[in-house]
């Protein structure tokens, strides 16, 4: 599945699903694309930025517990 975000003659802007890009041309050659506030079928994409994720950055390193038994002792807070 895909996600375009299109907009017809009159500027108004929403988005549709399609199966692929191809699904996509087809309906728009057929005419069967029309905008759901006002009606018109002239609808075309609009302009879309990429969506690009974040990457995962590492956990900071919990600092070592000079406290003997660990932070599972409670003696340094950082493992309540």
């Amino acid at each position: 599945m895909i996600r375009y975000s299109l907009q017809c003659s009159q500027g108004h802007e929403f988005e549709d699903w399609f199966s692929n890009s191809a699904d996509y041309d087809e309906k728009a050659a057929a005419g069967s694309l029309k905008c759901p506030e006002c009606g018109d079928l002239q609808v075309s994409k609009a302009i879309m930025a990429p969506s690009v994720g974040k990457s995962k950055s590492s956990a900071p390193a919990m600092p070592s517990c000079a406290m003997g038994g660990g932070c599972m002792g409670g003696g340094c807070g950082f493992g309540s």
